[in-house]
């Protein structure tokens, strides 16, 4: 995210592929967690457009069956991947990889991409893609809490996870971090983005999380990655307005809006 999420992702990325990072950390305010706690927390990468450097990660995905993965749709856009996501040959899905700056895990590319033709780059509405691997895997999947689940209720603490920029200046972490922020209020979103370059809070399909003086948040390289209540995935990293920053809370794709959309696509 940033400076609007939306090209938060991975836009610090295309145009500066990163060396392995000087500290070990990534989400803002995070702190480190093993692979083996967050088995659905997965990364996207490509060494043709990204480097060799951290096994060429470019953004987040979550695992949501046993060969079903999601993401945010600006994740592979051009302005993100600097060509068509066709024209990636080498896009990979980096699942139970501790430290992406070594081996272990597993690569896997998919065998299917859809990413919603109904994404809007300037308001940010439904940015989600989907990600069909090659053969199922056994890492566990984590649940999408439905619509009316009370995962999503203000006030809830939450856990963004990713490997993305720890400062918003650049540093990018080697290893999975995670980091705990709040479900908050609708209204705080709709008052933080009520219509302008950044996007527009669409709580429909938007979730806001984070907190009231900033501090904690998703940031640069965590696009398209989990937020999670209580074991259930609420969101999917997606824009906002610079890292961790006060009244600038991060934005997300609302998770029960992806449950037509898996469910369509045969998630297993």
């Amino acid at each position: 995210m940033r400076p609007s999420h939306a090209v938060f992702g991975a836009l610090a990325l295309a145009f500066t592929v990163p060396t392995a990072a000087t500290a070990d950390e990534s989400v803002v305010g995070g702190t480190p967690v093993r692979v083996s706690q967050s088995p659905w927390a997965v990364a996207l990468a490509s060494h043709d457009r990204f480097g060799a450097a951290r096994s060429g990660q470019f953004c987040g995905g979550v695992l949501v069956g046993s060969s079903t993965v999601v993401t945010a749709a600006h994740c592979l856009s051009r302005e993100v991947l600097g060509v068509p996501w066709q024209q990636v040959g080498d896009l990979r899905i980096v699942i139970g990889r501790d430290n992406l700056s070594r081996g272990g895990g597993q690569e896997l590319k998919p065998a299917k991409i859809w990413v919603n033709p109904a994404y809007d780059s300037w308001t940010n509405e439904g940015d989600m893609a989907v990600l069909t691997l090659q053969k199922p895997v056994r890492n566990r999947p984590i649940p999408i809490a439905p619509h009316e689940d009370t995962a999503y209720r203000a006030g809830n603490a939450a856990t963004v996870y990713g490997w993305g920029d720890m400062t918003g200046e650049g540093t990018y972490a080697s290893r999975l971090r995670s980091a705990e922020v709040n479900v908050l209020e609708d209204a705080v979103c709709a008052r933080a983005y009520p219509g302008n370059a950044d996007g527009t809070y669409k709580p429909e399909s938007m979730l806001c999380a984070g907190e009231p003086g900033g501090g904690r948040d998703a940031c640069q390289g965590d696009s398209g990655g989990p937020l999670v209540v209580h074991g259930r995935l609420v969101g999917l990293v997606s824009w906002g307005t610079g890292c961790g920053k006060a009244g600038s809370p991060g934005v997300y794709t609302r998770a029960s809006a992806l449950l037509p959309v898996v469910t369509g696509h045969g998630a297993g």
